[in-house]
């Protein structure tokens, strides 16, 4: 990312490298400290326009002109559909023409361009809806063919060993018919992740075009919003069916049943707004308690999964301990200075992430194996989260507790870093809690404990929305999350330490429920595994709550 075009980091002097910039040449297009402003205007100081930072880049830069270098075009001949400046336009050449003003064509391609991203961000959210479709019926295929093998074994029950032969037969049938479903949905799933991919791509570059000023690539935008309109074909693929039927014996080769084979049909799909609340018939009821493990920790602080089976979890000490399901410990490691680590998470091979506030690094464990990943000066590594592409979150507060931020990590390389928006402060800078999350969509969750709100960004890590709580009779405490996490439908849950209960939120920041009748205390971090289930740890019991809820 640019960070001549971005708002995610402190804007540096051009000229000495490292000095904040208070002052921008709106001529020249670079950013100024002050000691370096004389420096800059002596030659030619008539020209230059000295404006504070906040108001930087307001003047548009024009393309040079052809013909006359030290001209910028300011119009487009629409006779000759070319750029021309004010000396081209009095030429004989251009004589009797009729021009376009540049400066309106710039405004009328931005303003188109921030109706697209705005259509493409309502679009987004339904190809989610279609891949976590098609995901659920992929994770139901089996069971559903379960059914299909249960009732041929009823049938085959029946009519005894004389039947064997023919029922394995479709038996094998039905194994060729599960892998071309498999493989259809599958296919569909993949061609709606690409398109997904690109949505997000073509978001990030409206985005980057968006926030800039260069005139060429903004007037020449073309518009692809039809071509996420029209959303791809519905597959309905219908489920063979296995008709029994009663028969003698003499007729049991040819008489056993019939299959009916697998079909393939598309139904054309419709994009429609969606309207408010529509996720909140799939929540349950009343959550349930699944077990409670007793972690012995001392103010248990994070949970992360390992697998289905297994949960890290991490206290104020230095171990960090590894639990199956039913409690038993499995192993445990300690920090590398002996201190409590700020955070654990998992990368999807199973290695295991710790920051260290002490040393002031980022460690990998694998096959008892620790390796350094990140190391970092002038900053305090806090809470981690790895993506779906496995990349790495990590939240960083300054030594002199003023400033936070998110910085993104592909490997040991910082790939993106989120701290403003709008040139304001996007976290509080004092060193109290703050967890992190990616969502489904791409946005990136924070909880700021000191500013008693989740911070929502989206995957450019521009601001999406702040949820400070919701007014509810009971909730007598203020608002302070902490820990928090997201499922498969994109729902964000955060803990409220001091009113003992979770909140739901849709991934827009629309509050749903609370989780608040699981004897809940002081819960603290949070994490879902991969079958919607809540691991929550209560901070000063050290227990962590397995919890259905979805």
């Amino acid at each position: 990312m640019n960070p001549d075009y971005s708002a995610q980091d402190v804007a540096r002097c051009h000229l000495c490298k490292t000095t904040v910039a208070q002052s921008y040449c709106d001529f020249c297009h670079v950013n100024l400290c002050k000691p370096c402003i004389g420096e800059h205007i002596s030659p030619e100081y008539d020209k230059h326009k000295i404006v504070p930072i906040l108001e930087r880049k307001s003047t548009l830069i024009f393309p040079k002109c052809v013909k006359h270098q030290n001209r910028n075009c300011k119009y487009q001949c629409q006779d000759c559909d070319i750029f021309v400046c004010s000396d081209c336009a009095m030429s004989t050449q251009h004589k009797g023409h009729e021009y376009f003003k540049l400066e309106e064509l710039f405004n009328k391609s931005k303003e188109r361009i921030g109706k697209d991203r705005e259509e493409l961000e309502n679009i987004s959210p339904t190809y989610e809806e279609i891949a976590i479709e098609l995901e659920n019926q992929i994770a139901n295929l089996d069971g559903e063919y379960e059914k299909l093998t249960t009732e041929m074994t009823i049938q085959r029950e029946e009519l005894h060993r004389e039947v064997d032969n023919a029922i394995n037969q479709m038996e094998e049938e039905i194994g060729e018919i599960r892998l071309k479903h498999h493989n259809i949905l599958k296919e569909h799933l993949n061609e709606i992740k690409q398109v997904q991919s690109f949505m997000q791509k073509t978001l990030v570059s409206l985005d980057e075009i968006e926030e800039s000023n260069e005139v060429l690539p903004t007037i020449h935008y073309s518009s692809i919003v039809t071509e996420f309109s029209n959303l791809p074909p519905k597959v309905n693929v219908s489920m063979p069916k296995f008709i029994p039927k009663q028969v003698a014996r003499e007729e049991l080769s040819s008489l056993i049943g019939k299959l009916i084979p697998l079909s393939t049909t598309l139904e054309e799909r419709v994009f429609t707004a969606k309207k408010p609340n529509t996720l909140v018939r799939e929540l349950f009821g009343e959550p349930e308690v699944l077990n409670t493990i007793d972690t012995g920790h001392e103010k248990l602080r994070s949970v992360a999964c390992l697998n289905e089976e297994q949960i890290w979890t991490c206290g104020v000490t230095a171990d960090i301990k590894c639990f199956n399901i039913q409690g038993v410990i499995q192993k445990t490691i300690q920090t590398k200075s002996r201190k409590n680590p700020s955070d654990i998470a998992v990368y999807k091979d199973g290695a295991l992430l710790h920051s260290d506030w002490k040393t002031k690094k980022v460690y990998k464990v694998k096959d008892d194996q620790t390796e350094e990943i990140i190391r970092l000066q002038g900053w305090l590594p806090g809470n981690l989260c790895v993506t779906s592409s496995g990349e790495l979150l990590v939240i960083m507060l300054s030594e002199n507790e003023t400033q936070s931020k998110v910085v993104r990590y592909s490997g040991s390389t910082v790939k993106q870093t989120i701290q403003f928006n709008n040139d304001q402060p996007l976290y509080s800078g004092n060193k109290k809690i703050k967890f992190i999350t990616e969502n489904r969509n791409l946005d990136i969750c924070v909880t700021d404990w000191g500013a008693g709100a989740v911070v929502v960004v989206n995957q450019a890590g521009k601001l999406r929305f702040r949820y400070t709580g919701h007014p509810s009779a009971g909730r007598n405490e203020r608002f302070k999350p902490s820990g928090i996490t997201t499922d498969s439908q994109s729902h964000i849950l955060t803990s409220d330490l001091y009113n003992h209960c979770i909140h739901i939120l849709q991934s827009d920041g629309q509050f749903l429920r609370y989780i608040d009748n699981c004897d809940l205390k002081s819960p603290y971090g949070l994490c879902v595994d991969s079958n919607g289930r809540l691991f929550l740890c209560e901070l000063f019991r050290g227990s962590v709550k397995k919890i259905k809820y979805i």
